[in-house]
């Protein structure tokens, strides 16, 4: 696959282990991978480097997940972002927060599986016709 066609991911969370589990998994779907550890450096990489995906957490130092959302959304690039909401978090306000900023998807971590997560990811980028070309 051409480096031009390769898609990028943008993960942002506070986890380090699990942002590692995520790159080698991402990397082995030859995916190019950005990572961030909180909302800041987040919202930073999206807008200059306008992933096709972005795996983001809720909860995170300097700026929580909610916040760079928002942010994202008022960039002119940034409000049609596809995000994949990753948290430990089952609160409804904070769902419906993400949702009414027109998240992808929203996983609790403890509820999903890694391929669950794969799954959704090459659904929204369409990776099965991708792989084929």
């Amino acid at each position: 696959m051409s480096k031009e066609n390769t898609k990028k991911i943008l993960i942002v969370d506070d986890n380090k282990d699990l942002r590692k589990i995520l790159v080698n998994t991402l990397h082995a779907e030859n995916l190019t991978v950005l990572e961030a550890g909180n909302g800041e450096d987040g919202l930073a990489l999206a807008l200059s480097e306008h992933p096709d995906l972005i795996l983001l957490d809720v909860v995170m130092p300097k700026m929580d997940g909610i916040t760079m959302l928002q942010k994202l959304r008022k960039d002119t690039w940034g409000r049609g972002a596809w995000i994949i909401m990753l948290t430990n978090l089952t609160d409804a306000e904070k769902v419906h927060s993400a949702m009414e900023e027109g998240v992808y998807d929203f996983l609790v971590k403890g509820d999903w599986s890694l391929e669950n997560l794969l799954s959704k990811i090459r659904l929204k980028l369409d990776l099965s016709n991708n792989n084929k070309s």
